[in-house]
């Protein structure tokens, strides 16, 4: 997913290349995060990772209203600004991961964090984790799933094209798997941010 998402927040990098169960399609490309970017706003993250804009909007909205704790803060509004710079792919995935480092660097609490993962489904069945644009457009079917990092529950799902129930479960289950990477990640990036302090 190397669509480049800007919200708000020093480039931290990982490989994420693990070979899957069906071999190396299933792994994802390389992450890079950036904190505290911007000097005015509170917090400020830039995800690299290597769908419409009301839609995407909104499923970004309700994936962020699902594990920021609101109730904690009435009367408050927390806006996030996604920028996309570039798009190579899963670009969802990588607007989530964007805004929930934007939301961790701003300090605003949350039951859990999150991240999104993308499959494509390949006209033979194949299942990408983590398509490019051009994977994206030759797929028969390409699913984004928003996910937490308690229990690696299902926040958020959004799909386009055909795809069977057992595709379905067997996507859910690639994309449960690489969000351990994804965590993984945030937890690293975040400790040298906060031991560099």
């Amino acid at each position: 997913m190397e669509g480049a998402m800007q919200a708000d927040a020093k480039i931290r990098s990982e490989s994420g290349t693990e070979s899957g169960p069906r071999g190396p399609a299933c792994s994802l490309r390389h992450f890079a995060c950036e904190q505290n970017l911007l000097s005015r706003p509170d917090g400020s993250a830039s995800f690299l990772q290597g769908v419409a804009e009301k839609s995407r909007e909104r499923l970004i909205r309700n994936t962020c209203e699902a594990v920021v704790l609101g109730t904690l803060h009435p009367r408050t509004s927390i806006t996030v600004v996604l920028q996309v710079i570039s798009d190579a792919g899963s670009l969802l995935a990588c607007c989530l991961n964007a805004a929930c480092m934007a939301l961790v660097d701003a300090g605003v609490p949350m039951r859990a964090l999150f991240c999104g993962v993308t499959c494509a489904l390949n006209s033979d069945g194949t299942l990408v984790l983590d398509p490019t644009a051009k994977q994206e457009k030759e797929a028969r079917a390409i699913l984004t799933f928003a996910l937490d990092s308690v229990e690696r529950k299902l926040l958020m799902s959004t799909t386009k094209g055909l795809y069977s129930d057992a595709e379905l479960q067997q996507c859910l289950a690639a994309a449960q798997a690489a969000s351990q990477h994804v965590f993984r990640f945030y937890r690293e990036s975040l400790q040298r941010r906060y031991s560099k302090s």
